[in-house]
């Protein structure tokens, strides 16, 4: 058969099986998805910006919702990638559906070391960042007290923060997805074993540690899933416009990564990956020794059934330790990253803390 006009072309299509048809549209929207769609717009909560340091900013939300709970609520992200995870998209996000529910929320955003940062440590961050982003919130809500919100490694920082710091008035703390016992961290035991990584060569060469072995190291615990498992699900469901807006969200933010300070990364592979000091009391900040059971605030600890970064047992060993009288331990069916964007974390994680938090803020 001679093909030759646009015609000739269109009934020649008209024979092909609609399965080919239907795979020729989901890889070529697949195509647009990935070279020429815009990028999607985040962190869309209105927000101001009420103190900064160096290279961080304290956010207050804006809203023209009326405070129903007395207490103002902090969130404390992690040094690694960016905190909009929190406030990824309207309609899929906690502070947003926190502001809703009339809680006067704050986030400190670390935002992007450069070089000149490569000293930083730990201890900069909770002795000397926390504790003041902690009194501007107290200061600009008029609140005699407020509650922290920490994810990932910005709850272990967190519980730092809260066994140094008992005389500051917390009453709540939520920690979500953030580990505190490092003995059995699954495949990152061995990636990270000081036999095989030389903590201090890789501080001493690089200075900072760029965003992409940290995605890089993330992504080998499940490579296949990780490297491939996205593009996969993106081919197969570009059928799906809620997917892709779903998925092209998550793919910025994964991508969207920052470097991480050489010295307090060499503090966070040493003292928690290579020697679990955290749990068994043995973690010095600036010459302070940490005892978690200083931790007598109201608590609320989040893991995540399927979270191989943070996982489980890693989450709830905090419960054993802490001095509470109020202390709740709640397990989610989700990922580290679908607790808090996705429709389990619409049905299941924004409810729960939004409840346990009302009644504990007035």
């Amino acid at each position: 058969m001679t093909v030759s006009s646009p015609t000739d072309w269109k009934q020649l299509y008209e024979t092909v099986p609609s399965e080919f048809k239907e795979s020729y549209s989901r890889l070529k929207r697949a195509a647009e998805v990935l070279t020429t769609d815009p990028e999607p717009e985040v962190g869309l909560t209105p927000k101001e910006v009420i103190w900064t340091k160096n290279k961080t900013k304290l956010y207050r939300y804006v809203s023209d919702q009326p405070k129903k709970h007395k207490l103002p609520l902090l969130m404390v992200y992690a040094l690694i990638n960016k905190p909009y995870i929190l406030d990824l998209t309207k309609g899929n996000s906690l502070v947003e559906y926190l502001v809703n529910q009339g809680f006067d929320v704050y986030l400190l955003d670390w935002g992007t070391p450069g070089y000149e940062d490569k000293n930083m440590k730990l201890d900069d961050y909770i002795l000397d960042y926390i504790p003041r982003a902690v009194r501007k919130v107290l200061k600009t809500s008029k609140a005699d007290e407020c509650s922290i919100l920490g994810y990932c490694m910005g709850g272990t920082m967190t519980s730092i923060f809260a066994a140094l710091h008992p005389d500051l008035p917390v009453r709540n703390f939520i920690f979500m997805t953030s580990p505190f016992d490092f003995e059995d961290t699954g495949l990152y035991g061995s990636f990270l074993d000081e036999r095989y990584f030389d903590i201090d060569n890789v501080v001493n060469t690089l200075g900072i540690i760029p965003p992409e072995m940290i995605d890089f190291g993330n992504k080998m615990l499940k490579p296949i899933t990780n490297f491939y498992g996205p593009y996969v699900n993106l081919i197969t469901r570009a059928d799906n416009e809620k997917f892709i807006k779903s998925w092209k969200l998550l793919q910025k933010w994964v991508a969207d990564g920052i470097p991480f300070p050489g010295e307090a990364y060499r503090q966070w592979i040493r003292d928690f990956y290579q020697n679990n000091k955290l749990i068994k009391g043995e973690l010095v900040i600036r010459g302070r020794k940490v005892d978690l059971k200083n931790i007598k605030a109201n608590v609320l600890n989040l893991s995540a059934e399927r979270d191989h970064i943070a996982q489980p047992h890693q989450v709830e060993a905090l419960m054993d330790v802490i001095s509470s009288k109020d202390k709740e331990y709640v397990s989610i069916p989700a990922g580290h990253v679908s607790v808090t964007f996705g429709p389990k974390a619409v049905k299941i994680t924004y409810p729960t803390i939004s409840g346990w938090l009302a009644k504990r803020s007035n």
